[in-house]
């Protein structure tokens, strides 16, 4: 008797949900940014970029910063902070636009490793929220004044207007900040010009300000520290550009120069109009001071109404609230749109599940929301000067990888994100972060006496930086890579848009987003990579080999 032997059917494809499967609203999230997805020019990207940066927090910080520590110490702590987020920003601006990574997968292969990421992605997760909440706060405080809305209702408002953009995703999100580009400029401009004409003196009064806690005008190297500590809690806001610049088009011999004016432009060159902002929101708060008191001059909606009153009269309050509330949906639909990325990096490494980017758009704004109904603009100050040790170490740890590691060896020349190459902790980056975290936050309490609290944040970035390049010669760079990536990764000639079908949800992907699954006989993307929890990492395991991909498809 013979037996006839059945083929065995094939594996069943992984199905993502409706919302998982939709690019147009996905945006690649969690995945390297198609070359056939980046259909923008150079300006318009850095024009959806810079459209972020419309966020009146600065207004309120820098308000904060001179009022606490006067004009002198004040505006030097913002201008030091600058300088320090712009040389930061520059290389990791660059790599994500080069790479087509987002922060958090820029992260992975830049010394932290495959889940080494996930405590930044929280760090990054908990910017995108605390901002979010002081932004929906200033929008919630325009509705109290302009229509007599009770804050609790304009917070709620406040978070549901940004949901139509964020939800839709880049296209959607370019558009609007293209459109309402030309009405924030002008509204920004106008009360620094109605007070250059009407009041030119107070320009010089305010350069002898030294605040409204007794700090004087003098220098206070004290008050110095702590106010760029305040102000480099900024430091995380490249991250957000870089959701947008991982959308810039392919540099080529004829876009070089554009590219690279629009890379530097909407990625490290926010913070030159941001600084510019923060001594202008401080200029305003002092005009305003003894109209408003010092608790609704560092609210900037009242401040913007007072410079603003002389040149408009009765129409004032109206353009003031349209001003903020156009600022706040620029703004805050990117903190939403970035904050569902690092949300959604987070926990489909964590539950090995993605229902899809949108979802955490929710998740972002409904912390955001508690957040503004607990009253979290209240203790700017204490949040951001906590936050900011946190989050620089993180940034110089990236940055001292790809200025000081990749350029010397020390680490991959390239940036690999997938978790087929990467071990789940790479000490390097994750190490140096911790270890200049719990440093800096312990000087920030005052173990090691003022001084260092004061600069604590700069603490930080000093050990961060010494740091990484010391554990990649100690570890001599073994946990960059768990295996060669023979698939996309250097010195491999195949052609890097060419399509492959993923054999665990048959879709097709660039090369870049592709590895070689030994479960699977052939080609993963980078997802179903990450969402394969039966796997246990074999490929790691034994030889690297390289496994037969599908056809490739043009």
């Amino acid at each position: 008797m013979t037996e006839m032997l059945e083929e065995a059917p094939p594996k069943p494809k992984r199905r993502y949900a409706a919302l998982a499967a939709n690019e147009n609203r996905e945006d690649y999230s969690l995945r390297f940014a198609a070359h056939s997805f980046r259909k923008w020019s150079p300006f318009v990207v850095a024009t959806t970029a810079l459209g972020g940066i419309a966020y009146l927090a600065d207004f309120a910080i820098g308000a904060s910063i001179v009022l606490s520590y006067g004009f002198t110490s004040g505006v030097l702590a913002i201008l030091a902070a600058a300088v320090i987020i712009f040389v930061t920003g520059v290389p990791i601006a660059s790599a994500c636009a080069k790479y087509g990574v987002d922060m958090d997968l820029l992260t992975r292969g830049a010394g932290f490793g495959y889940f080494g990421s996930t405590l930044t992605s929280l760090v990054y997760a908990s910017f995108t929220v605390i901002f979010f909440s002081l932004e929906g706060s200033i929008m919630g405080q325009a509705f109290q004044l302009a229509l007599g809305i009770p804050l609790p209702v304009g917070y709620l408002l406040a978070t549901l207007i940004v949901l139509p953009f964020a939800l839709y995703g880049m296209g959607a999100v370019a558009k609007m900040q293209t459109w309402t580009q030309p009405l924030w400029i002008a509204g920004l401009v106008l009360p620094f010009v109605v007070v250059a004409i009407r009041e030119p003196g107070k320009f010089a009064e305010f350069a002898s300000f030294g605040g409204t806690q007794g700090a004087g005008s003098g220098f206070s190297a004290i008050g110095f520290g702590f106010g760029m500590g305040i102000a480099l809690s900024l430091i995380g806001q490249i991250g957000e550009q870089a959701d947008y610049l991982r959308f810039m088009p392919e540099k080529t011999a004829e876009n070089k120069r554009s590219w690279w004016a629009a890379v530097l432009a909407a990625g490290p060159g926010w913070v030159i109009l941001g600084a510019l902002k923060q001594i202008g929101g401080a200029l305003l708060a002092f005009l305003a001071l003894g109209v408003v008191g010092e608790t609704h001059a560092l609210e900037p909606i009242a401040p913007y109404l007072e410079a603003v009153k002389p040149a408009l009269g009765p129409v004032a309050l109206t353009f003031a609230a349209l001003f903020v509330v156009v600022s706040q949906i620029k703004i805050n639909t990117t903190n939403a749109y970035s904050g569902s990325l690092s949300f959604a990096n987070f926990f489909s490494r964590v539950l090995h599940r993605h229902p899809g980017r949108v979802w955490y758009v929710l998740v972002n704004c409904g912390i955001a929301l508690a957040l503004m109904e607990f009253g979290a603009f209240a203790f700017l100050n204490k949040i951001l000067g906590f936050y900011s040790n946190v989050a620089i170490a993180w940034i110089g740890a990236v940055c001292a990888d790809l200025v000081i590691a990749k350029p010397l060896g020390l680490s991959p020349k390239y940036i690999e994100f997938k978790r087929a190459y990467l071990h789940k902790i790479n000490p390097v980056g994750f190490g140096s972060m911790l270890v200049a975290s719990a440093v800096s936050i312990t000087a920030y309490f005052g173990a090691f006496g003022q001084p260092l609290a004061a600069f604590s944040p700069l603490l930080a970035l000093v050990i961060a930086i010494v740091l990484v390049p010391a554990l990649a010669v100690l570890t001599k760079g073994r946990y960059y890579l768990a295996r060669p990536n023979t698939v996309s990764g250097p010195g491999v000639d195949t052609d890097q848009r060419a399509t492959h079908d993923c054999s665990a949800c048959g879709d097709a992907y660039e090369l870049p987003d592709i590895a070689d699954c030994s479960k699977q006989g052939g080609a993963i993307c980078s997802l179903c990579c990450t969402l394969d929890s039966t796997c246990h990492d074999q490929c790691q395991q034994s030889e690297p080999t390289l496994l037969p991909l599908p056809t490739v498809r043009k």
